[in-house]
């Protein structure tokens, strides 16, 4: 403390400021960056939740006492409790996006509910389930669900329930195929609902789908395009190697719909349904006479001479019901159909290395080429009569020049450290260094300043040599510390050969390299002073 303090005393007052301001900003930076170091990590929790639900997930938070902070419609915690506080949360029912579902008929009670009441707390109940449902894809962020039914108005003739559904996606827009996905999902939850009856409702790109599903016939048209290009693609590399075939494929598909009913009669082909036959058969007799005298009525008179006659009558009526033969076929075309198909395949030829180590390429051969096409005709579904179209051709495929270098893995790229907090003990320690060497070193000099400013230690007389020094010789003060050193720098004053005085000098600065040294610095600082 004492050296300390001459040393403080010996600074003037520019210096002393230097040296407090040094050490107030070595102190400041070394607990600034010790407590970045070593302050909690915060990592997002949850981002995008209403403002209910993320106060529940803030209330769930202060009961447990961990620590968060909120920036902006996110929640932070420390990264090391993050997973465990989801888990934790989840079992609860937090986050619920979705609102609450089934958990509000918990709280209806027999007594003084209607059936009124219950109604609408059932289907407040619904729409919570499905958002909730809604929610859990990975593409959803939020979403609401209304349903409209009808079904408790009993005087009504057409009971129709329909639904819509409003989504807030994660990022870009929501696929036709999951928004009819939704649809069905609502559709399947209410009785008598029909998914076309559903509107799926995106807040950033408007209506997706809608009862009118002529929409999706370009996007359906597009993943049957992929499918088979795909396909094609997989059946030709099989062959070929990886890499070594393109495939481009056109589908051209119908989008209008059409509705065919025929009726057609053959009169050629009858069929005898049933047959009616009706006989007839009339018999009559007739007795011809005079006229009535006393004659006629005696037996032998001449009413016994009278003429007879008969008459037989038959007929026969028969009625077959024949069935003309009737064909009726009704044909309806459904948009999506294919009208015409385009594959052109471009594949590479053969590539072998001569006995020079050059490359030399050789086109495929035309049975190769013709057995592939078969192949790829049978892909999908070649149709020459519709129109459709395979082309295959055998040419060089040239390489693709790189451009740039190829991104190699760091040095610490397999190691499990965390870049942070390693940048940050790199930077708190060079900080201690460099104000170390700035602050620390300047105080040791000036230690070592303040030890040869010492007040000056007894001079050793030299003894008189034979020749008389010359006139204008310093006298040279010696520096010692204890007498042992005052003997050995006696000794070898004294036991110098040399006349010379100036060469005895010369010889006794070779040998006490250090003591000169200390010797000039002592000088220098006196100076100084002097100047002051």
């Amino acid at each position: 403390m004492q050296q300390i303090a001459s040393i403080w005393a010996s600074l003037d007052m520019r210096k002393r400021v230097i040296v407090a301001a040094a050490t107030l900003a070595m102190f400041a930076a070394v607990i600034g960056l010790s407590r970045m170091a070593t302050s909690t990590q915060m990592t997002l929790l949850y981002a995008g939740l209403e403002s209910g639900s993320a106060g529940d997930v803030v209330k769930a938070l202060e009961a447990r006492g961990v620590a968060y902070d909120i920036r902006g419609g996110s929640i932070f915690v420390d990264t090391a409790q993050r997973d465990s506080l989801r888990m934790t949360l989840a079992s609860e029912g937090l986050p619920a996006n979705g609102g609450k579902g089934y958990e509000l008929l918990d709280g209806l009670s027999g007594f003084g509910t209607t059936s009124q009441m219950f109604d609408a707390a059932y289907w407040r109940a619904k729409e919570g389930e499905l958002a909730r449902t809604i929610v859990a894809s990975p593409l959803i962020q939020n979403a609401r669900v209304h349903i409209a039914n009808t079904s408790t108005q009993m005087f009504r003739q057409h009971n129709e329930p329909s639904a819509s559904v409003t989504v807030t996606t994660a990022s870009g827009a929501l696929p036709g195929a999951q928004a009819k996905a939704l649809k069905f999902l609502v559709a399947s939850a209410v009785p008598g609902l029909l998914p076309e009856r559903v509107s799926i409702i995106d807040s950033r790109g408007g209506l997706i789908a809608s009862g009118d599903e002529l929409s999706d016939i370009p996007s359906l048209a597009a993943d049957r395009a992929l499918t088979l290009k795909q396909n094609v693609e997989r059946l030709l590399e099989a062959r070929v190697g990886f890499g070594n075939a393109v495939v481009e494929l056109s589908l051209e598909t119908a989008t209008e719909q059409e509705s065919l009913l025929e009726r057609r009669f053959d009169p050629e082909a009858r069929v005898a349904v049933s047959t009616d036959t009706l006989e007839t058969s009339n018999s009559a007799k007739d007795s011809e006479g005079a006229g009535v005298t006393v004659a006629s009525n005696l037996p032998d008179g001449d009413a016994a001479g009278g003429g007879n006659s008969s008459s037989n009558t038959s007929e026969t009526r028969e009625r077959i019901n024949y069935e003309v033969s009737e064909t009726t076929r009704e044909v309806v075309t459904a948009p999506g159909a294919i009208k015409r198909l385009s594959v052109a395949v471009l594949i590479d030829g053969i590539r072998t290395v001569d006995d020079a180590g050059a490359e030399i390429w050789t086109p495929r051969s035309a049975d190769e080429l013709a057995s592939l096409r078969e192949l790829v005709a049978g892909a999908v579904g070649f149709d020459e009569t519709r129109g459709d179209l395979i082309t295959i051709k055998s040419l060089e495929f040239k390489p693709v020049p790189a451009i740039g270098s190829t991104p190699a893995n760091g040095f610490l790229a397999g190691l499990a450290i965390d870049a942070m907090s390693l940048i940050k003990i790199v930077v708190l320690a060079v900080v201690a260094l460099v104000l170390g060497l700035f602050v620390l070193r300047p105080i040791f000099a000036a230690r070592s300043v303040g030890a040869a400013a010492l007040p000056e230690p007894a001079t050793m007389a030299v003894p008189a040599a034979p020749e008389p020094m010359p006139t204008g010789a310093p006298s040279l003060p010696a520096v010692v510390d204890t007498p042992a050193e005052a003997e050995i720098f006696a000794n070898d004053l004294s036991g110098a050969t040399d006349s010379d005085p100036v060469e005895r000098l010369r010889n006794l600065i070779a040998e006490r390299q250090s003591d000169t040294v200390e010797i000039l610095r002592g000088w220098m600082e006196d100076d100084e002073e002097l100047a002051r």
